[in-house]
């Protein structure tokens, strides 16, 4: 046992483990193996869950991501925790005492033998289910986190048919009224950030940046939102990264009044002097992703500045950010921090915007659990979750300038002990073309 594992085995408390963790490793690089260390102190964490400020005590005895055929859907899971694929149906098994089980198709035992992420190997030839429920019985957990949530996509990678056949397995021994989402465990292993993985990061938004700074110099009045997402995609390209999210839609481009939702993809409209332009773009840097928005105004014949109106709707923008990072730090809600943009906006006359305020973001584009969510049906209890510290969120409101287009911004901040920091140096004036 190493000293991180001694550690991290007497001082099993919330701050502890995560200072050990957050200090003493670097999970850039790591191997699945690697995660282990950070997921024994996590199963023996007091998680909270309160959707409606109820604090409810949580210890999480055994957490098993149970899956099959991985190649064809895999559990979004799989490459921090197995680093192996699966085809039969299979258990990856991590407990609060520190032992890891695997239990998978004979076929392919040798493989996760080889591997050594796993202490215990246990294959089968014909049934799944008796050397799984076999194993219960023998570890007897009280609590079992299993890979499905109603909140989080990072935690449902189990299938509706696996979870009928995991009920099935179950029925009658008990076990199957002791399982619970694992979502919290996988939220806080994807969202408390190392110090490497926030200069990882840090480096994922200077190179974003730097194309953000080239496309200043491309735009030009007569070029269409096409011609500018080829350019990102090319100089993008040229550079050896790939994209934070699907072509079609990274880099997002917008000119001019009325423009398509935000999460559309370019089109073939052109820009015109008096157009307002975002653009939202990001990229894959060494594993981790960047998120930003820009806007740009392009001067019309005479003008030396842009119109009011596109200079407040501007300034809001960057007001709200600002007055949202002034406010969020480890241990409010994420729905507060979109109430102080959300109704500053409205207050200064223009309609809410069509989405939530902001997200973590990581290894995906879209990570972790919590995020700056208003309170609406479709985030689940992401908005109520008390963020914290290392976590890595966007801040990306947006507004309507009639006439002229959009006005948005999205920047990149991390939570510190009593605040924040920005990762993306933020854009404090309008950018004139």
């Amino acid at each position: 046992m190493n000293d991180l594992e001694m550690k991290m085995r007497d001082n099993i408390t919330v701050e502890t483990v995560s200072k050990t963790i957050l200090t003493e490793t670097a999970k850039w690089g790591f191997k699945p193996s690697d995660y282990m260390l950070l997921v024994n102190g996590l199963l023996d964490l007091s998680l909270t869950k309160p959707p409606q400020n109820e604090s409810k005590e949580k210890n999480i005895d055994m957490w098993v991501t149970f899956v099959r055929e991985t190649k064809v859907i895999k559990d979004p899971m799989m490459d921090m925790i197995v680093g192996d694929h699966s085809t039969w149906q299979s258990a990856f098994i991590i407990n609060k005492d520190g032992d890891t089980t695997a239990i998978v198709g004979d076929m392919e035992l040798e493989n996760f033998v080889k591997s050594g992420v796993y202490k215990n190997i246990t294959g089968y030839l014909k049934s799944f289910k008796q050397p799984f429920v076999d194993y219960l019985k023998k570890k007897n957990p009280q609590t079992i986190a299993f890979n499905y949530s109603v909140n989080s996509i990072l935690a449902d990678g189990m299938t509706h048919g696996m979870f009928k056949l995991l009920m099935e397995y179950l029925e009658g021994s008990g076990y199957e009224n002791k399982i619970v989402s694992a979502e919290e465990i996988i939220s806080a292993l994807r969202g408390r950030k190392s110090d490497k993985e926030l200069a990882i990061m840090q480096g994922a938004v200077d190179e974003t940046l730097k194309i953000f700074n080239m496309v200043t110099a491309y735009i030009k009045p007569g070029l269409t939102e096409k011609d500018i997402a080829n350019y990102v995609l090319k100089v993008t390209h040229e550079k050896g990264f790939s994209l934070a999210w699907d072509e079609e839609t990274c880099p997002a481009v917008f000119t001019g009044p009325n423009p398509a939702n935000p999460h559309a993809g370019p089109t073939d409209r052109k820009i015109e002097k008096g157009h307002m332009i975002n653009m939202d773009f990001g990229i894959n840097y060494r594993g981790y992703c960047s998120d930003l928005q820009r806007t740009w105004y392009v001067l019309n014949d005479g003008e030396t500045k842009a119109p009011e109106a596109v200079q407040k709707g501007f300034d809001v923008i960057r007001d709200s950010i600002q007055m949202v990072a002034d406010a969020i730090k480890p241990g409010v809600t994420g729905v507060e921090m979109d109430d102080i943009a959300r109704n500053y906006i409205m207050k200064n006359g223009y309609p809410e915007y069509p989405h939530g305020l902001g997200h973590q973001v990581g290894k995906e584009v879209h990570d972790g659990g919590a995020g700056l969510f208003p309170r609406w049906e479709k985030y689940g209890n992401t908005p109520f979750l008390e963020l914290e510290e290392r976590q890595v969120f966007t801040i990306e409101p947006r507004l309507p300038v009639e006439g002229y287009g959009v006005s948005t911004i999205e920047e990149e901040v991390y939570l510190t002990k009593d605040g924040c920091k920005f990762i993306s140096n933020p854009q404090k004036k309008l950018i004139l073309v």
